[in-house]
């Protein structure tokens, strides 16, 4: 499983217009299932990034978790995190989950999310999603887990 974190001082997700998901201070978390994920891999991801240190403390260090600051989750599935571009100029997905696979394991964290952290937004599976942030430091980590 793929996870893009940006640390955000807010974000938000539009679909046709229409604000559907939204935080202040958090993590906007990109995430794609890839081919054979489980929960159990979702499980891992969700717990390294609700324990990663990487908002600041009062020396300025990287040194709190979005936990410790209280911030939110925006969680929104990106199947092309999984591009591979190894060969020619057209990305290729097939490392992406299937689309019920995907779904299925976008829901599955989602759900984990909500029961572990009191902020989670979220966009919408395979929607045209319009993702609007202020990324704070900036700061972006790539995350990847597996079995």
């Amino acid at each position: 499983m793929l996870a893009l974190l940006q640390r955000v001082k807010e974000a938000r997700v539009d679909v046709a217009g229409q604000t559907i998901g939204s935080i202040q201070q958090g993590l906007l978390v990109l995430l794609c299932a890839e081919r054979g994920d489980s929960d159990a891999v979702a499980d891992k991801l969700l717990a390294k990034i609700l324990k990663l240190r990487i908002f600041s403390d009062e020396a300025d260090k990287m040194n709190k978790s979005v936990v410790d600051v209280g911030g939110g989750l925006l969680i929104v599935s990106q199947f092309t995190l999984a591009a591979d571009t190894s060969s020619g100029n057209r990305p290729s997905f097939t490392g992406a989950a299937p689309p019920d696979d995907g779904r299925r394991l976008y829901d599955y964290f989602v759900e984990q999310a909500r029961a572990s952290h009191p902020i989670v937004q979220t966009g919408q599976f395979a929607a045209d999603m319009q993702v609007h942030l202020v990324n704070d430091g900036p700061v972006t980590i790539p995350l990847r887990t597996s079995a």
